[in-house]
């Protein structure tokens, strides 16, 4: 274990919302920060600690506070994290979130750390001002789409035009659809726990905390996280990729063996974020595009919503149509040890900046439609394919960006670089 030599040693709380890319994600980080010998309280519904035990690297630094989620009408009694709900529920799981205010309250008090990272929980920024602890809103989607959704120009109104990007937003090669647009500006609207909407939530913990933190580095994002410095007038920190140490924990005999019957780099590996709210119509071309492209694949999806089961919804003789090549799994998988297996060959994501950092340090590519409508069978079929065959000159063009990126991504030190300039940036907001 090092330490970076300067400033004191930190003892942080992180309290990450219920969803399991968030926890992970933020688990990673407190793991990098106690590789420095920093200490981590690390706030988890109970019985969701189980499933992230094996993640923790340093457990002699990193203590899991384990926290009962508090009932909410309509909410499962059993429900812990977005993957144990329909996403027309999560609302009811921030509610949860919101309702142990007290709690944390109670264990700063006695825990008495020098900083709390959050994402969802808008109310800890004044929580910890009483207390005299810094907060911390720690993002861990890309700064590019913080940016372009988030940044006070657009100011508070819901009628935004967000085709357009807002004034003094960075030149960008990211194309920002309509249907993008659309999306987002109904996520500016709807509730996301009770009484508040999503965007007033994220605004909320954005503009109080004494910093941001991003999940990021500035050799691929500087120009966006620049901007949102300015825009919130208060200091950007980067904590780097946050690369995932490979765990200390075997994939499951049941996806090794099946994933091994074919050869390498022959698979398509689909999973969508916590986030992804599939309708029904959008769930059935994904799994027939999935279908059409005539390779082996393993798609990780959550039912759409009001929907259960995600075997109610495949498409009538699916199963049978795709026995011994393709399995639709609709719980909790290990990610990064499927990724790291070497008949991954392609990911379909939605795009979050965890996934795809998980992706580009192992050998599987990366890639979306570029159309301006949602998605087709059709078209993501075609997109598959086209990234697989290895003779067409986009495959060629996507395996050389993959490759450039993984060597800058694994570059020795640089992991840990970004974590001493984090940590001395942490112990900067303390003097």
């Amino acid at each position: 274990m090092t330490t970076n030599g300067r400033g004191k040693m930190l003892h942080i709380v992180m309290y990450p919302w219920f969803a399991m890319g968030h926890l992970t994600a933020f688990l990673h980080t407190s793991n990098n920060l106690a590789a420095k010998g920093h200490r981590v309280s690390f706030l988890i519904p109970t019985k969701t600690q189980s499933r992230l035990n094996l993640f923790n690297l340093h457990t002699s630094l990193i203590s899991f506070i384990p926290l009962d989620v508090p009932p909410v009408d309509g909410l499962p009694s059993n429900a812990e994290t977005t993957a144990d709900i329909q996403s027309h529920l999560e609302t009811l799981l921030v509610t949860a979130m919101d309702r142990t205010e007290t709690t944390i309250e109670s264990i700063l008090l006695d825990l008495k750390p020098d900083l709390i990272f959050f994402d969802f929980t808008h109310w800890i920024p004044a929580l910890a001002r009483r207390l005299n602890i810094k907060s911390i809103h720690y993002c861990i989607i890309s700064p590019a789409s913080v940016a372009y959704t988030l940044s006070p120009e657009r100011g508070q109104g819901s009628e935004i035009n967000l085709e357009y990007p807002p004034l003094g937003f960075p030149p960008s090669a990211v194309k920002f659809r309509s249907h993008e647009a659309k999306e987002s500006a109904f996520f500016r609207k709807m509730e996301f726990g009770k009484g508040v909407s999503f965007h007033n939530r994220m605004m909320a913990s954005l503009s109080d905390c004494d910093a941001l933190a991003l999940k990021a580095c500035k050799e691929m994002e500087a120009p966006f996280c620049d901007y949102l410095e300015k825009q919130f007038r208060k200091p950007v920190l980067l904590s780097g990729p946050v690369i995932p140490e490979t765990p200390t924990s075997t994939l499951d005999e049941k996806w090794n063996k099946w994933l091994s019957g074919f050869k390498k780099g022959s698979v398509v590996y689909c999973a969508l974020g916590s986030r992804a709210n599939l309708n029904k119509h959008q769930f059935l071309e994904l799994v027939l595009a999935l279908e059409r492209t005539g390779l082996p694949f393993l798609a990780a999806l959550k039912p759409p919503t009001g929907n259960n089961l995600v075997e109610d919804v495949l498409p009538e003789g699916f199963i049978d149509r795709v026995k011994g090549r393709g399995i639709v799994e609709g719980g909790w998988v290990q990610q990064q040890l499927i990724l790291s297996h070497p008949s991954i060959g392609c990911f379909v994501t939605h795009g979050g900046s965890c996934s795809i950092t998980e992706a580009l340090v192992n050998d599987c590519e990366v890639e979306r439609g570029e159309e301006d409508v949602w998605f087709t069978n059709e078209s993501i079929c075609d997109a598959v394919k086209l990234v697989m065959d290895e003779t067409s000159e986009v495959a060629k063009e996507v395996r050389l960006n993959h490759a450039k990126w993984k060597e800058f991504l694994l570059k020795d030190k640089l992991e840990s670089s970004y974590t001493d300039d984090f940590i001395n940036k942490l112990q900067d907001l303390l003097e």
